[in-house]
């Protein structure tokens, strides 16, 4: 959607000023609660144009997908359901938040019974929008230091690992993240999946 690509091109703006790093912070927030592009942008700019800081720009992505993680988590918690059913905040992201609707609310709360930790993950380092997430296991009553376990482990992961290529390797990665980086993190997760499935037969 043309809307879309506008507000790519604003968020990749932000790598030619000097507040590219708090921008980065700001964004990781904010895509963790609602904003449709992903802070992997704007951390892959800063990183290819000051190679030698691509850690520290990987290190403020975490921190501030994190913080916006718990953000989420709470308007979960005590701001999405009411005594009459779900809250005008929710309703808005229902009808406001692309793929997020009452269905797939539901089905995540199945999911969130049946993986715990694995599907938190999942959700944090693969493609799958994170934001769908945050409030849906405050919702559900997840544990949260669980859920700061498995958002911290997965995002911190995704982002150290695409920033640590571009400190490595330098330009020349970028063309391998565009194009193969959310494959490899569906196929790691899968492993990943496939290796909690395997110990819940176990056990």
């Amino acid at each position: 959607m043309h809307w879309i690509r506008q507000l790519y091109n604003w968020v990749l703006s932000w790598a030619q000023t000097p507040y590219g790093a708090l921008a980065l912070f700001v964004l990781a927030v904010c895509e963790s609660i609602f904003f449709p592009v992903p802070p992997d942008v704007l951390l892959i700019a800063l990183a290819l144009g000051r190679q030698k800081k691509a850690l520290y720009f990987g290190l403020i992505c975490s921190v501030g997908s994190l913080c916006g993680g718990a953000v989420g988590y709470m308007l979960g918690h005590y701001a999405w359901i009411a005594a009459d059913g779900f809250t005008p905040l929710a309703q808005f992201f229902f009808h406001n938040v692309p793929g997020f609707n009452e269905a797939v609310y539901a089905d995540l709360g199945q999911k969130f019974e049946e993986w715990g930790f694995a599907i938190i993950f999942t959700a944090g380092f693969t493609p799958v929008p994170y934001k769908l997430f945050t409030i849906s296991a405050g919702a559900f009553g997840i544990s949260f230091p669980l859920f700061l376990l498995a958002s911290a482990a997965s995002r911190t992961a995704r982002f150290m690992l695409v920033s640590g290529l571009i400190w490595r390797f330098g330009e020349p990665v970028q063309a391998f993240i565009d194009r193969y980086f959310n494959w490899l993190a569906v196929a790691f997760t899968v492993l990943l999946a496939g290796g909690f499935a395997v110990l819940k037969f176990l056990t």
